[in-house]
């Protein structure tokens, strides 16, 4: 059930540490379909803001964001599935970074969440 799915993303959200405050919004399109978006803020005031739609029969989720960005909202990296920039070989997944998109594998709030500690790590 995508509640199921639901429930396991605010389990992987509760592991981290250095997270400030939460917020979720869950939509359920049917048991198997459904979007979670939400806004994780850190305690350095960076945000993640994410959103996935999850259909939980497929491996792939059908779209997603991982938008992370410092206190003042400029951006840091973005991950999504945006169908432009087909001229890249993981199209149509990739990664903006700075003033460039990068090919990126689908990631997941976890892999997302321990590349921002690594980051937070290395400052």
């Amino acid at each position: 059930m995508i509640e199921q799915y639901f429930y396991n993303v605010e389990q992987k959200i509760q592991l981290f540490q250095n997270i400030k405050t939460y917020k979720l919004t869950k939509k359920i399109y049917n048991s198997k379909q459904g979007l979670i978006s939400g806004t994780i803020t850190f305690e350095d005031y960076h945000q993640l803001e994410f959103a996935e739609v999850k259909n939980i029969e497929k491996h792939s989720k059908i779209k997603y964001r991982y938008h992370y960005m410092d206190k003042n909202k400029d951006q840091i990296f973005r991950y999504d599935n945006a169908p432009h920039h087909k001229h890249l070989s993981t199209f149509p997944h990739h990664k903006h970074i700075v003033k460039d998109v990068k090919e990126s594998i689908e990631p997941n709030l976890e892999d997302v969440l321990l590349e921002i500690a690594q980051l937070k790590h290395r400052i």
